[in-house]
């Protein structure tokens, strides 16, 4: 316990440096963007008093330093200012659209993580037979699909041409269940194929390495039951590269969840950065980020007490 204690010091310690350098990074790029927030705002047909008065309203033609530094102080304080014209708080925005991301995303992930454990550790349990042949052909032909594309064939079979699903469009779970799944089932499909094909190599290549070492065979000769051997050694040994890489994956599927969400016209964070960009609301596309940069941070500390968990050697490091 202590050491999963001072491990969480530790990153939440670093967690404030991280956020400032992609704050940084995300205001130095957002500044080189082509297009002036107060035609944005006012229009092409505003006079340039008007815009020049907007500028100094919203501190626009203040040094770089300054306007970063007013940026990080209402950032602190869940502060991201108000959308371009219709003017609307970024924070209520966000409160909005990131539960919806969240939910795609850690669906996604609960679909990769269920499906490939099990192809991997039955592809790892039959290696070089015709199950594992198969299973490793078909996870090659995922991983080099792209999501979007996926998407958009997801559509075409089961919305369009067998009418099983919705093309899009999302319903709350509260308002109805039945269609809140129906609506997360092709897009959380589309986020999890690609992630899931690569996570199946991944978790048999560390499922065959442990089972051919040697304390493997030497306790199944000492007359231990195979079966046990694999549940309580094989699999608790070899799951940890593939829980890293998993929780790597996070800030992919966040990522990939933006694209998957115009796909499918889910009102989640996807919207807003997309919106925020056409419009040029710097203000909206940084918010968004670093709320999306935050929760990755958060995942890899998570991911990162449960290498502790899942491995005791580790915990005696």
């Amino acid at each position: 316990m202590e050491i999963v204690l001072r491990l969480l010091l530790r990153r939440l310690m670093a967690l404030p440096i991280m956020m400032l350098g992609v704050s940084a990074l995300v205001f130095i790029i957002l500044q080189f963007t082509p297009g002036d927030p107060a035609t944005v705002a006012l229009g092409e047909s505003a006079s340039e008093a008007a815009k020049e008065l907007y500028r100094q309203q919203h501190g626009l033609n203040d040094p770089l330093v300054v306007q970063y530094i007013r940026f990080i102080g209402n950032a602190l304080q869940f502060d991201f200012g108000m959308t371009t014209p219709p003017e609307q708080p970024i924070t209520s925005l966000i409160a909005k659209a990131f539960p919806i991301t969240l939910q795609l995303t850690f669906i996604g992930v609960f679909l990769a993580a269920v499906v490939s454990f099990t192809l991997g550790v039955l592809a790892a349990l039959h290696r070089d037979s015709w199950v594992d042949q198969i299973i490793r052909l078909l996870s090659v032909a995922a991983v080099a699909t792209p999501s979007f594309w996926l998407g958009i064939l997801l559509i075409q079979w089961f919305a369009l041409e067998l009418d099983w699903l919705p093309s899009g469009g999302f319903v709350a779970f509260s308002e109805d269940p039945t269609e809140y799944i129906r609506s997360m089932v092709l897009p959380s499909l589309a986020l999890a194929v690609p992630v899931c094909a690569s996570l199946i190599r991944v978790v048999r290549t560390t499922m065959v390495e442990e089972m051919d070492k040697d304390y493997v065979r030497t306790a199944i000769g000492n007359g231990v039951p195979y079966a046990t051997v694999i549940r309580r050694n094989v699999l608790r040994n070899a799951l940890i590269t593939p829980v890293t890489v998993l929780g790597l994956r996070v800030g992919y599927l966040l990522g990939g969840a933006v694209v998957i969400e115009q796909i499918f016209d889910l009102p989640g964070m996807g919207k807003l950065i997309f919106n925020g960009i056409v419009n040029h609301d710097l203000h909206l596309v940084q918010g968004v980020v670093l709320t999306i940069a935050f929760t990755f941070v958060l995942v890899n500390i998570i991911v990162d007490i449960l290498y502790l968990i899942i491995n005791p050697k580790i915990r005696s490091l």
